[in-house]
């Protein structure tokens, strides 16, 4: 009983970690987009969008790994509308 409940404590921890890392992660990937969309210049444009790529490739891979460990987090308002 006692490891058991160190291991419940354990996966809460790791969880609620991977989950604040994913909504770090989509809102500096949001970030790196509005910034893509608001410069105009040539030569800065390939850095944002390559940096917007990068965010965007963090946030799906903790993501998917959110999803195989059956983790779930809190609705986004954003996603849902009536």
């Amino acid at each position: 009983m006692l490891f058991k409940r160190q291991s419940d404590r354990v996966k809460q921890a790791r969880n609620q970690h991977l989950l604040d890392t994913i909504y770090d992660t989509k809102a500096s990937w949001d970030h790196a987009r509005e910034t893509q969309r608001a410069v105009y210049e040539a030569n800065v444009s390939s850095e944002l969008r390559d940096r917007a790529k990068i965010q965007e490739q963090k946030y799906l891979y903790l993501y998917n790994i959110a999803r195989r460990c059956k983790v779930h987090g809190k609705l986004n308002k954003g996603v849902i509308s009536q």
